[in-house]
């Protein structure tokens, strides 16, 4: 007799763009009622509200089964506790498949406690490579890749970058960006994208329509935990914001740090934000100018809405994101920065690309439900 009991896949998230990129997979998931069931595990690598539960909310991510509640620690020890209480879950859920996002501490616990008990894990969103391990991001990216059965591509660079480690093609699924099913999706609710609801932002689309402006996230160590190049940075939007106003929701590390250096002092037009959800944030950077920012996820955003991007690192893991979009890599040098915006917002954007990577088409989610579904 065959079996037919439904495949159990225990899904690990813990940071906002894990959150992005596990709704649009449970959601196909959801459509195999009889042949898949799933777990989700919450890591709490984020927990405030409007870094992961508000995202939940937006998204319609299901509560989680556990919510662990890491919370910050140094990257050690927040890996650490996560792999202790992921593998209890796992000992007693016993799934089939882990599947794991990104490139966080939760995606890293996840994939090694999977791995440890002989679970089979799916990496989303393997193979990229910025080739800098100086960044937490880019060792999380490796071991995951070494450990993982499955590795989900959302590019062709990472099947090449996984085939040059040594990882077997057959292990390898090209199945696109599942950040572009959300996006693809969010874009659909004009209704929602037309206003932002988040304290002190009401009104802000309609007092910006028809300028130019500049929107900017910060949070990677390199830039906000060096004074220097935090300083400088913030220098470089400051002095944007006296041609054009500039929108910056704030990380809360970014916060802290600013708050540390006495960074307070700021014109009119440099307006700053507590962090947004991701409909707010979408409806601001759908309409921007330009997009300034250090955040991998938002490469890709602007690659798919055609909005010029100025990413304030020396190296990518998204190079799809520069030879097929509207990103670009640039120095945290005042001046430097400040001449890119300012070439930046000179350039007529040119709205939605006539071509986008290829399957960046919505319907990753589904090919990644697919292979998952035909796995013995």
């Amino acid at each position: 007799m065959s079996d037919t009991r439904a495949k159990k896949i225990l899904h690990v998230v813990g940071a906002r763009p894990n959150f992005m990129k596990v709704a649009p997979v449970m959601k196909a998931v959801a459509k195999h009622p009889g042949r898949l069931q799933q777990v989700l595990v919450h890591t709490g690598q984020h927990y405030d509200y409007q870094m992961s539960a508000l995202f939940f909310e937006e998204l319609e991510i299901p509560e989680p089964d556990y919510n662990l509640g890491i919370g910050s620690d140094s990257h050690g020890a927040q890996t650490g506790r996560m792999l202790i209480e992921t593998e209890t879950i796992l000992l007693q859920e016993r799934p089939d498949w882990v599947v794991v996002y990104g490139d966080t501490n939760s995606a890293l616990a996840g994939a090694l406690a999977a791995a440890k008990l002989h679970i089979p894990v799916a990496h989303v969103e393997a193979g990229l490579r910025s080739f800098d391990r100086t960044m937490p991001e880019e060792v999380n990216r490796i071991v995951t890749d070494q450990v993982a059965s499955l590795l989900f591509t959302p590019s062709r660079d990472g099947d090449q970058n996984l085939l040059h480690e040594g990882i077997s093609k057959e292990k390898i699924e090209f199945v696109g960006n599942v950040m572009i099913d959300t996006l693809a999706q969010a874009l659909t609710r004009e209704e929602r994208l037309s206003y932002t609801t988040a304290p002190g932002t009401e009104g802000l689309l309609e007092q910006l329509n028809g300028r130019q402006y500049v929107l900017t996230t910060l949070h990677r160590p390199s830039n906000v935990d060096d004074p220097r190049a935090l300083s400088d940075i913030v220098s470089a939007l400051g002095d944007i914001s006296a041609k054009v106003p500039v929108i910056f929701p704030v990380h809360p590390r970014t916060q802290k740090r600013m708050q540390e250096m006495s960074l307070r002092e700021w014109p009119s037009e440099f307006r700053l934000l507590e962090p947004l959800g991701y409909f707010d944030f979408l409806a601001l950077m759908r309409k921007a100018a330009a997009v300034v920012t250090d955040s991998g996820g938002i490469q890709e955003e602007t690659t798919y809405l055609g909005i010029p991007c100025l990413t304030v690192r020396p190296n990518t893991e998204r190079p799809v994101t520069i030879t097929h979009g509207t990103n670009a890599l640039v120095s945290s040098h005042p001046e430097v920065l400040l001449s890119a915006i300012e070439a930046a917002l000179r350039r007529q954007r040119s709205g939605t690309p006539a071509v986008r990577p290829e399957l960046w088409d919505g319907r990753a989610s589904q090919r990644i439900v697919d292979v998952l579904l035909r796995m013995d």
